[in-house]
């Protein structure tokens, strides 16, 4: 095991501490009853924007944690251009969402699990370093992996429960 000099330890914290905050937002998704996946965006040791899923809720395919974040970010600066942020998110973002990071020149993306099923930052597909691009995003991948995991897992189980207890014998 790597053992980390007292800045790479700082910044684990650092990315530990936001990631937390990013999961307390998945965790007011699940209270509403949707995918567990929660964002925050962080600029100069402030968070700047917050966001949790909304699809269910607001029947918008695009309601993504990540999407409502970044709106809510470029209101807050008065900009599109999200330059020098981190997006810390729960899950893996997808292609909607990592096209959003991209243009909205996002430095860096912080996430804790991957998403095998629609991952866009290195698990299906990898936009973050596409030289057809115009704008590259740095990833630091599997941050606080297992407790983004566990949400996502426990979500998932406890639909299938209800889904099954609600067909009739």
């Amino acid at each position: 095991m790597k053992t980390l000099t007292g800045s790479e330890g700082a910044v684990k914290k650092d990315h530990d501490c936001w990631m937390a905050l990013a999961i307390a937002e998945a965790a007011k998704a699940r209270a509403k009853d949707e995918v567990p996946i929660g964002c925050v965006i962080v600029r100069d040791g402030k968070i700047i924007a917050r966001g949790h899923n909304l699809r269910e809720s607001a029947q918008d395919p695009a309601a993504h944690a990540e999407l409502i974040a970044i709106r809510k970010a470029a209101r807050k600066l008065d900009s599109w251009r999200l330059l020098d942020t981190t997006l810390y998110v729960t899950l893996e973002p997808c292609i909607m969402c990592m096209g959003a990071i991209i243009l909205a020149r996002i430095h860096t993306v912080v996430f804790g699990c991957h998403d095998p099923k629609g991952g866009a930052a290195g698990t299906l597909y990898d936009l973050s370093d596409d030289p057809r691009l115009n704008h590259r995003v740095e990833l630091v991948p599997r941050v606080l992996e297992v407790e983004c995991s566990s949400l996502l897992s426990s979500f998932f189980a406890d639909l299938r429960r209800r889904k099954k207890a609600a067909v009739p014998d």
